[in-house]
């Protein structure tokens, strides 16, 4: 069993330096059902955050955009975050009600909302997403809307990771009118900051992983990915890098995507997406990692967490197209289920022709 502590202090520091990391995920990898999770006929639907109610339903927080629209950059210029319920875990969700949508050019967040993670904490949900905007009028137009325009470039630009909070899981959400973590001039976080997997402990400090690129010379204008941490007293405090260096990058492990994060008695654990199989051996399988300090991380000795071959309820094998953006239900202090992103196709953004959140519980 997992025992989360949300505070730290709950080992000793020569306890904390031989902890007994064990890889907590690839064993218990269950089937899929089929007809679960989320899922919108008419809208791409990426990356979900689970967390249950006082009303003992299953919220889901999700990104949608228009499927009129190409999925890829769409996401960048109109994305939304919406909420949706279930019974249980497995689903299906049922949409309820738009979390955070188009606010006006004006805001930093103001065209697109993205990737949300949500925790409790006291009686507060907390958002943690990605926010973007851009000054285009006419972004609606798929004909418009490519790559190798400016449209992408602005938008992917102006990402920053904001916070939202609520007391009710419905809304209404109270956002800010600045990001939670900007991007600072000569850094591995210059061009942008983004997908952000959030940690509030116990005693209120954030412990925050996210990815960023850093400015290039040269269209697209960006660095390779990288991983970084911050960290704040609380959630109204200015969240800070710890550190110069990426956590996670080309040079160091290699390069990872989509992190989601959660703490257990030993210290914090990482699952994120092997971006080119340099970690695991496998390309876009899920990567564990771990730290005691979530400054300080290393790779698992048994790293690989799942991959894209993906066992479904009706009795069939299918390696997904798309496999992304990993996150984990934490009930009564274990690892339940995983949900992800996912897609149809062979693989690629633009070969599909739908994309969902799918769940997998395990055993």
């Amino acid at each position: 069993m997992i025992l989360l502590s949300g505070c730290s202090g709950t080992k000793t520091n020569e306890e904390k330096e031989t902890p007994e990391w064990a890889n907590l995920v690839y064993d218990r990898i269950g089937v899929a059902p089929v007809g679960g999770g989320f899922e919108m006929e008419d809208y791409w639907v990426w990356g979900s955050s689970v967390v249950k109610g006082d009303d003992g339903l299953y919220h889901m927080f999700a990104s949608r955009w228009p499927k009129k629209l190409p999925f890829h950059p769409g996401w960048m210029t109109d994305s939304e975050i919406v909420h949706a319920t279930s019974a249980t875990p497995e689903g299906p969700f049922e949409f309820s009600d738009v979390a955070l949508g188009a606010r006006g050019a004006q805001y930093w967040d103001g065209r697109s909302a993205h990737n949300p993670r949500v925790l409790r904490y006291k009686d507060l949900y907390v958002m943690f997403y990605t926010g973007s905007t851009h000054p285009f009028a006419d972004v609606s137009n798929p004909d418009t809307l490519k790559l190798g325009t400016a449209y992408p470039v602005v938008a992917r630009s102006n990402k920053r990771i904001g916070i939202a909070t609520s007391k009710s899981p419905y809304g209404p959400w109270a956002r800010r009118d600045a990001p939670a973590l900007d991007t600072k001039p000569d850094s591995f976080y210059s061009f942008l900051t983004s997908n952000p997997s959030p940690w509030i402990n116990e005693d209120g400090s954030v412990v925050l992983m996210f990815k960023s690129r850093a400015y290039g010379d040269k269209y697209p204008f960006q660095s390779r990915m990288f991983i970084g941490m911050a960290m704040a007293p609380d959630i109204n405090s200015p969240l800070k890098v710890v550190s110069d260096e990426p956590v996670f990058s080309k040079d160091k492990f290699g390069v990872i995507e989509d992190p989601f994060i959660w703490k257990d008695e030993n210290g914090y654990h990482m699952i994120a997406k092997d971006q080119y199989g340099e970690i695991t051996g496998h390309h876009h399988a899920g990567v564990m990692a771990h730290s005691v300090d979530a400054i300080n991380w290393m790779v698992d000795d048994q790293p690989l967490a799942y991959e894209r071959v993906i066992n479904w309820s009706d009795g069939q094998a299918i390696k997904m197209g798309q496999l992304e953006r990993p996150f984990g239900l934490i009930e009564q202090g274990r690892l339940t289920h995983l949900f992800f992103a996912t897609m149809d196709g062979p693989g690629g953004f633009n070969r599909s022709t739908k994309s969902w959140n799918m769940v997998l519980p395990l055993k």
